[in-house]
């Protein structure tokens, strides 16, 4: 069987990187941390992954991009860039959800994966996961206080990773709780991306929109998860 080739492209937050991967390994990859630089950044991002790898966009599977949450700014440069790579090759195109890039990062770490995704003063959006990176449950809004996380902590060892860690760090001390402030990485993409091709689980192009940070609806602190 033809090893699947995809282009990964992830804009959700102040980092912009991009994975050229085949059969799950890396072909070639780029990384930027320059502050709002994406819209720069991406297209050369994308034109030196192929120039290294000497491939080319008809040579590609798909395009998997980041879905959010996240910025705005970041996640309108991704998505539109993707939409544009999509339409022009007539390849289709995979949506990842911010979180469960994030929680790729962290497999095997813990009995738990929480991705935290920064929103505003002490809220973020979150989202677990087992600890091979399943999904338990949705992408919701929180506020964090001193009992966050409090029952599944009393039972699992959890590792809290994402841009929002060292926020719920600062209100929370538990000998269960590890802290990781990370940002999402196109690399961790690889995975879920190939499994979503393989099941054709595919997004229209005219129709996808981006998760937005600014679509943040506050909510209680979350005791028990699961």
């Amino acid at each position: 069987m033809k090893d699947t080739v995809l282009l990964l492209l992830e804009t959700s937050t102040e980092i912009c990187t991009t994975v050229l991967t085949k059969g799950g390994g890396v072909i070639a990859s780029r990384y930027c941390d320059l502050p709002k630089s994406h819209a720069s950044r991406l297209a050369v991002q994308i034109s030196e992954v192929f120039a290294e790898s000497g491939m080319t966009i008809a040579e590609c599977d798909a395009v998997a991009v980041s879905e959010g949450p996240g910025s705005y700014t970041g996640l309108r440069v991704g998505i539109s860039t993707a939409k544009g790579l999509c339409f022009g090759s007539g390849k289709p195109l995979i949506g990842v959800s911010t979180p469960q890039i994030l929680a790729m990062s962290a497999v095997d770490r813990a009995d738990k994966i929480v991705a935290l995704i920064d929103a505003r003063r002490m809220e973020a959006y979150c989202a677990i996961f087992d600890c091979n990176g399943n999904p338990l449950a949705n992408v919701e809004p929180i506020i964090f206080d001193k009992d966050s996380f409090k029952d599944i902590l009393e039972e699992n060892s959890v590792i809290f990773v994402g841009n929002a860690a060292t926020k719920l760090q600062s209100v929370i001390n538990h000998p269960n709780a590890i802290f990781e402030q990370c940002n999402p990485l196109a690399q961790h993409m690889i995975i879920p991306a190939t499994e979503a091709f393989k099941k054709k689980e595919f997004k229209d192009i005219a129709y996808f929109e981006p998760f937005y940070l600014k679509d943040f609806v506050a909510g209680i602190s979350k005791k028990k998860l699961l």
